[in-house]
């Protein structure tokens, strides 16, 4: 089912995936921007983004997408934190099992998509796909699915590969279940640079690939230092640039209505 119609129908048994601190499931509070995806008129039309195809770049200028991969995890709230005080939304790829176990931080999930943020796929496990049969592949990302169904009623329609290996297996598979793949144009390295004293090597590397023409920030809201440091300098470099911090979805272009699915 398309996700617009599911959250026409279904308002009301999805509230409490939606409730805010001192709300009860009578007083459910949408983010803004499904509030105004419910608005438009609904069509047929699929998404524009091409699936089962791999996108490293921005299509809307003047915007950069900073995103998160590896968690939910115990830093994932002090970054929500950062970006709200910034004005900033982004995207988190999220995993079933690795550092953490995405049913022990429900709250997270939901709390980051109440504040405009974007959830996708980082697979099941963290495993390298490359490394997989096809039904294996499948599985990662169907598990997943299952795990975002208890925690928001929907599941994503966007997904990054570990260790962004992608094989011809992996483009059918994604394909075949309609993920657009999403990599990178920058590219942190951020777990290399763990530590305060060489997290700088981090922000370089994102400053020269930015310089670079590089629109799509990948980093880790697994780690420390990342949290702690090269997020904020980032956010810095970025505001400096006049730049705008934006989903993954909003920097392609892609209306909010196609960024999740309630089934197939």
């Amino acid at each position: 089912m398309h996700f617009l119609s599911f959250l026409t129908v279904s308002l009301i048994t999805l509230g409490s995936a939606f409730v805010l601190p001192g709300t009860t499931p009578q007083q459910t509070i949408l983010p803004n921007h499904y509030l105004e995806a419910n608005k438009r008129q609904e069509s047929e039309a699929q998404s524009e983004i091409p699936f089962g195809v791999i996108i490293t770049h921005c299509n809307i200028p003047g915007v950069v997408a900073l995103t998160f991969d590896d968690g939910p995890y115990i830093y994932t709230g002090q970054i929500l934190e950062t970006l709200s005080q910034h004005g900033a939304r982004a995207t988190f790829f999220m995993n079933g099992v690795n550092k953490g176990n995405i049913d022990s931080f429900p709250e997270l999930v939901q709390r980051a998509v109440n504040e405009g943020h974007q959830i996708a796929s980082h697979t099941w496990g963290h495993a390298s796909l490359d490394t997989l049969s096809y039904a294996e592949i499948i599985a990662q990302m169907t598990n997943l699915e299952e795990a975002f169904l208890r925690i928001l009623g929907f599941y994503p329609s966007y997904m990054r590969a570990p260790y962004l290996m992608v094989t011809a297996d992996v483009l059918a598979a994604m394909k075949a279940l309609e993920y657009h793949i999403i990599g990178a144009s920058i590219d942190t390295k951020d777990y290399e640079n763990d530590d305060p004293e060489h997290s700088w090597r981090s922000f370089e590397k994102f400053r020269a690939e930015l310089d670079g023409g590089g629109t799509i920030v990948l980093a880790h809201d697994t780690h420390r230092t990342t949290v702690e440091v090269l997020v904020d300098n980032m956010i810095s470099e970025i505001e400096e640039r006049g730049h705008e911090m934006v989903t993954i979805g909003e920097c392609l272009g892609d209306p909010p209505e196609y960024w999740y699915r309630d089934g197939r």
